[in-house]
């Protein structure tokens, strides 16, 4: 078993900063778990902290049912791909990925025959003898999840690895490490400030913001269902839509205009009470005829996002967005409708969802 288990961990730096306040956690076996979040929200200090590399202030860290919190890093049976890849510029691809087993006095034969295998496996068998200064981004990439496959850790740890590669070259390497740990079937953590990275990539995810855990749940929950306005303004390649608006009666009013109550909180409204109206870009229909229960308002700028255009409508001083397929967008200056789906679109009271 490789479950990693965070209890109350808490992590508190000199001058009384909290990186880490309380989090309870559980990655099951053979996970892939992605921590997603602005910077300074605490992520790569709760990655550094399992491994052993942050002492925790309070709390405990258990690997496996064994409790490691005062075990040194070296002693984890843990493998970490950091930021920058930190492969020795002095040595080739094989001694690099080899460089673990070396640690543990393994006999040379067998880390160079273990590192060739591995590395075979990860297509670099025509690049063992080289540097990293030989080597592409992508290339040193995979030397470091080679390196990290030879260690044959329970667990892993990514800090950020695709934040140094091209956007073409990080949409292969998210495909490939998928696929890599879903063969491995080795737990995972893998932290990023990239959303469409976590959605891709991860089994479940946990959203964070100073030092807290905000959302735990699948790509599809935190997407569809961001439990507060933070996850909701953070989470989505296009920003959600979130509205102040009221109850009124059996609908909402927001933003000026008539708004059918969100499906999840129905039953659940006060009449006459605020609430935040939220709705992704994505769960609009954008039409240039009236439509009822729609917003109307003026085409302020429309963004081409190759398959479809984002475009925005201001409603006095609001401003609300939606996808619109190639072909149809209009052009700026029109009067536009952009219709929301009540099964798609949410409330949310003093921050949090409201919902069932």
């Amino acid at each position: 078993m490789s479950a990693i288990e965070l209890r109350s961990l808490t992590k508190v730096y000199p001058g009384g900063v909290t990186a880490l306040d309380s989090l309870d956690l559980v990655v099951p076996d053979g996970e892939f778990f992605a921590l997603l979040g602005p910077s300074g929200c605490g992520k790569t200090t709760l990655l550094r902290t399992i491994a052993g590399l942050e002492t925790a202030t309070s709390g405990a860290v258990v690997l496996g049912g064994r409790d490691v919190t005062g075990v040194q890093p070296g002693a984890r049976d843990l493998a970490m791909v950091f930021q920058d890849y930190a492969l020795f510029p002095h040595m080739d691809v094989t001694d690099n990925i080899g460089y673990p087993l070396r640690i543990k006095k393994v006999a040379k034969a067998t880390r160079g025959a273990k590192a060739r295998e591995v590395g075979d496996r990860l297509g670099l068998g025509h690049l063992m003898d080289r540097r990293p200064g030989q080597l592409s981004g992508g290339q040193q990439q995979r030397v470091a999840l080679a390196r990290v496959m030879a260690t044959q850790a329970q667990a892993f740890l990514f800090d950020e690895p695709l934040s140094n590669l091209d956007a073409r070259l990080r949409l292969e390497a998210r495909t490939f490490l998928k696929k890599l740990q879903r063969e491995l079937g080795v737990t995972t953590v893998f932290v990023t400030h990239d959303q469409a990275e976590a959605l891709a990539m991860a089994d479940r995810m946990a959203v964070m913001e100073a030092g807290h855990i905000r959302q735990i749940g699948t790509p599809a929950e935190v997407f569809q269902r961001p439990a507060n306005t933070f996850v909701a303004s953070f989470i989505g390649s296009t920003p959600m839509n979130l509205l102040d608006g009221h109850v009124r009666g059996d609908t909402l009013e927001v933003a000026g205009h008539p708004v059918a109550v969100p499906s999840s909180a129905a039953g659940l409204l006060t009449d006459g009470e605020k609430i935040v109206y939220g709705v992704r870009p994505e769960y609009m229909s954008y039409s240039a005829d009236p439509v009822d229960g729609a917003f109307a308002g003026k085409v302020a700028i429309v963004e081409n996002l190759g398959a479809s255009h984002l475009v925005t409508l201001e409603l006095g001083s609001a401003l609300v967005q939606a996808l619109v397929p190639e072909g149809r967008e209009p052009a700026p200056g029109h009067t536009g409708y952009a219709l929301p789906r009540a099964d798609r679109s949410l409330a949310y009271r003093d921050g949090d969802l409201v919902a069932a």
